[in-house]
């Protein structure tokens, strides 16, 4: 198992490949679909975002509620596909890796190849189980957005798989 730790250098990246179990430490972001989509649009318009991507993680997940007690609810991955549209604009910007379940297009796949750029996944249905890999969880952008607002998140040991790698090279790809 390859361990990385956020924020993420070039380097780190290209160290990995379609398959590698990893262990991601460090801060990580969490965005969902209208989030993705406020970034784009901060972007667009010369505004500041939220969070530096430069060596960015981000995390597709809308957490549950926090028990008591606990820093963050079942924090399970989502669909990965209903980020293609926002995704590669994020990348072109300095975002190194994203954390989700589940395929992603042909051009997300072409601009983590340009970029240098990682797509991981994690277990789906393991929300319980991956909330006990995060140990600080803050609402830092898009709080009227409820369980999609952008999170600071602390992990420790969070497990993931290298879906897509940097090469061009899948864990979906069965043809070779």
């Amino acid at each position: 198992m390859k361990k990385l730790r956020a924020p993420l250098s070039e380097a780190d990246v290209r160290s990995l490949k379609a398959g590698d179990e990893v262990s991601i430490g460090g801060v990580v972001y969490t965005a969902r679909d209208m989030a993705h989509k406020r970034l784009c649009e901060a972007i667009d318009a010369g505004r500041k975002l939220p969070f530096e991507l430069e060596g960015a993680i981000i995390y597709f997940v809308g957490p549950t509620p926090a028990r008591p007690g606990k820093v963050i609810g079942a924090a399970g991955p989502t669909t990965s596909s209903r980020m293609d549209a926002f995704s590669p604009k994020l990348i072109a910007h300095g975002l190194r890796a994203m954390i989700g379940k589940g395929y992603r297009g042909q051009e997300v796949r072409e601009v983590l190849k340009k970029y240098g750029a990682v797509h991981l996944s994690t277990i789906g249905g393991a929300g319980a189980l991956l909330s006990k890999y995060i140990v600080s969880a803050e609402i830092i952008a898009y709080d009227d957005l409820g369980t999609e607002a952008v999170r600071k998140l602390k992990f420790i040991d969070f497990p993931a798989i290298v879906a897509y790698d940097c090469y061009g090279n899948s864990v979906y790809d069965t043809s070779s």
